[in-house]
């Protein structure tokens, strides 16, 4: 009787318990629900402010003169065009230099350049190519003749190399990052260096070096960081190449904002030596990466950086779509992070309905999938920065003393800080407000790793928000600083992410998401881009084509 007693008590223990986390669930989600629901209004009021303040600043950029029209081309078309002797390489540098001097004084996003040297070298290689050259030569370089421009944080032979600080403002680059050496020995040509917020650390490519860079779909709005010089000259029109890095989205969140495609490959594949300062043997989540108009330029871009270890991405990888499986997430519950707006939902339901609409185009029909760590995608990638080797706060100095958070907001409101408020941000992040509980990160970032990768094994792809919103104005996000989030969690998962332009908002601002899949896996990310880009128009100028 007694043990009957005491397993009854155990039972009616264990369903209160069941009862009471039923119950406590039930009020996490109201909570969230109301919480988000509050936060959509405050966000549309915040917006509406902005919007008074930067609507009125905005400049439409410099047509696409007809004589400049081959800067429409892929890097791939203009290499091959260049193989063929249908086109000069110092014709296309040539284009390539007046548009960026057409659209920099509206963008804002060179740091340096170099133009004259540039042109040099055109003209020598099509001195060899005209003498006749073999064409194991060209399979060597197969960008040979083709211009390119790099994020400030890339070293640069002979450039400015400031990484967006004040204190390096005059540093030129002694050497070339990896990258850039990469690039430059499959045959293209360094142009210019383009602006980085401080080390690389923000959503907007504003520094104490050359200032803010403008969205050329809208002045008034940013561009995204880091690589957001990038974006501006690539969807400009100006830049045929562009180079850059992510570690937090800094190659898919200005690829987003300005309506490109683009690649962040999987973490460990490519090296940074030189990039940031580093010295190429630290192990990082970032990886560098290439933004485009064009999805066919994504592959071959990034085996030249890969290296030796492009072999192991299998970026050639025929991918038949009818064996590919889809799933999504529509909206992730992070309370720090900014409710997805309707317009980027629509825009996300529109893929998941077309590709339902197809059939058998895949291997099934798209399905939500979640994971609660989509719950806490800022704390999981803010803990995954304390494995990298980058000293923020000695950066900031050049790595001549400590940068202090209270001390430079001090010198800020007192007009005396070198620092932007959003590197002062990132410090206080740091040095003030408590690190993430770093056991219950690994683990949980462990959990989604191995969940993700057997949901998608090598033949399924995750559609991604992007971001709460498009191309936000200037400063606003300075009142949302953890909307990169949705970026910033797949490279704490060292995920590979294709960035997918899906037309332009009614007011012509680009429209995005995410292709995700499994590590390796980037052919995947690769090939559903390439499908959407069909059926969606892909990259849709900022300016008029003039024929």
């Amino acid at each position: 009787m007694a043990t009957n007693k005491i397993n009854e008590k155990r039972v009616e223990h264990n369903k209160s318990k069941k009862t009471a986390k039923i119950l406590k669930g039930m009020a996490c989600n109201i909570f969230k629900h109301v919480f988000f629901f509050i936060r959509t209004y405050v966000e549309l009021i915040i917006d509406m402010i902005f919007a008074f303040i930067w609507d009125g600043e905005r400049q439409a950029v410099p047509d696409l003169e007809a004589r400049h029209g081959i800067l429409t081309e892929s890097a791939v078309e203009l290499a091959r065009r260049i193989r063929n002797k249908t086109l000069k390489s110092e014709e296309l540098v040539r284009a390539c230099v007046e548009r960026i001097q057409a659209v920099n004084p509206v963008l804002n996003a060179v740091v340096d350049q170099r133009f004259e040297e540039a042109l040099k070298e055109a003209q020598e290689i099509d001195k060899q190519i005209q003498s006749g050259l073999p064409d194991k030569y060209f399979e060597e370089r197969p960008f040979l003749g083709v211009p390119f421009t790099a994020k400030d944080s890339h070293a640069v032979r002979g450039l400015v190399h400031s990484l967006g600080i004040a204190a390096r403002a005059h540093v030129r680059a002694s050497d070339d990052a990896e990258c850039v050496r990469l690039l430059r020995a499959a045959g293209a040509l360094p142009v210019a260096v383009t602006n980085v917020p401080e080390i690389n650390k923000w959503q907007e490519s504003r520094s104490m070096v050359i200032g803010q860079t403008r969205n050329p779909y809208h002045t008034g709005r940013t561009v995204g960081g880091s690589s957001g010089g990038e974006g501006a000259l690539h969807a400009a029109l100006a830049s045929p190449i562009s180079l850059c890095s992510d570690i937090g989205g800094s190659t898919r969140m200005p690829a987003f904002y300005c309506g490109l495609f683009a690649l962040n490959p999987t973490a460990g594949h490519t090296s940074l030596k030189g990039s940031a300062l580093r010295s190429g043997l630290d192990p990082t989540m970032a990886s560098i990466g290439f933004m485009s108009k064009h999805p066919e330029d994504l592959a071959p871009l990034t085996k030249v950086v890969a290296g030796d270890k492009a072999k192991h991405l299998n970026l050639d990888r025929v991918v038949d779509l009818k064996n590919v499986k889809v799933y999504y997430v529509e909206s992730a519950q992070d309370l720090r992070v900014s409710p997805v707006s309707k317009e980027l939902r629509e825009a996300m339901n529109k893929v998941v309905a077309k590709l339902s609409a197809e059939g058998r185009a895949t291997a099934s029909l798209p399905q939500p999938y979640y994971h609660a760590g989509f719950d806490h995608m800022f704390a999981l990638w803010k803990h995954a920065m304390t494995n990298e080797t980058e000293d923020f706060p000695r950066m900031l100095t050049d790595n001549k003393g400590v940068a202090h958070g209270l001390t430079e907001l001090g010198k800020k409101l007192i007009g005396t800080s070198q620092y932007t408020i959003a590197a002062i941000l990132k410090l206080l992040d740091e040095q003030v407000l408590p690190p993430v509980n770093a056991a219950w990160a690994e683990k949980l970032t462990a959990s989604m790793v191995d969940e993700l990768t057997t949901v998608l094994g090598d033949s399924g792809v995750l559609l991604f928000p992007s971001a709460p919103a498009v191309a936000p104005y200037h400063y606003s996000l300075l009142l949302r600083p953890f909307n990169f989030a949705y970026w910033g969690v797949l490279n704490a998962l060292k995920f590979p992410a294709a960035q997918v332009p899906l037309g332009l908002n009614p007011d012509g601002i680009p429209l995005g998401i995410q292709v995700v899949a499994a590590p390796r896996q980037d052919a995947l990310c690769l090939a559903v881009a390439q499908h959407l880009n069909e059926h969606f128009g892909g990259y849709r100028p900022p300016c008029t084509i003039l024929h």
